[in-house]
């Protein structure tokens, strides 16, 4: 298991749940989603979610939930939907990262595991895809933000974009900056120009 967005400053936090149907299948370029091309991503994705290769599964926590909770719980709970959704199996459950303490159920947390594992590095790059997917969407409602770009990410255009603009519907308010009076480096620039 694997999550996307959860460092983002807007929309939801993706979580992916993948198992092989086969111990030690290769998938020929498979790595952690952060290492790959968009392009090489999308790729990997296809080959990914045909059912022929394994099952899989995707959960999401909300912006509202995000707010409420922390991202961390956020997160924990989007893992949850996304395992749930694989349906009854048994196994080790692999979580990247630290362990996972509201995923309910036993899990070994691999630190780096999306570099290492196979399972993890496809349950990251069906996070990314799905989640960047998302940003793409939020970017047609919203496009004076550029979503489809950085992804909700805090670039230096999505941060001048929230200095001219504001917070938008999608946007996490209890996150700095976006919650914040000022946007730090943007000084320079007048709002508005």
């Amino acid at each position: 298991m694997d999550e996307a967005g959860r460092g983002a400053l807007a929309g939801p936090v993706v979580a992916a749940a993948y198992r092989f149907h086969h111990f030690g299948t290769e998938v020929p370029g498979l790595d952690d989603s952060k290492k790959l091309s968009p392009k090489k991503r999308e790729i990997l994705f296809t080959l990914l979610t045909r059912e022929k290769l394994g099952k899989w599964s995707v959960g999401e926590a909300s912006i509202e939930e995000i707010e409420k909770h922390n991202i961390l719980v956020a997160s924990q709970w989007a893992m949850k939907r996304a395992l749930e959704g694989l349906g009854d199996h048994d196994g080790v459950v692999l979580v990247d990262g630290t362990r996972a303490k509201h995923l309910g159920r036993e899990h070994v947390a691999v630190v780096g595991g999306d570099g290492i594992c196979p399972s993890i590095a496809a349950a990251s790059i069906i996070a990314k895809v799905t989640r960047d997917r998302i940003l793409s969407e939020f970017s047609q409602l919203y496009p004076a933000y550029g979503f489809g770009s950085h992804r909700g990410y805090g670039t230096r255009q999505h941060l001048r974009a929230l200095a001219d603009h504001g917070p938008c519907p999608i946007h996490r308010r209890s996150f700095l900056p976006v919650g914040s009076a000022t946007l730090p480096g943007l000084d320079e620039h007048p709002k508005g120009r």
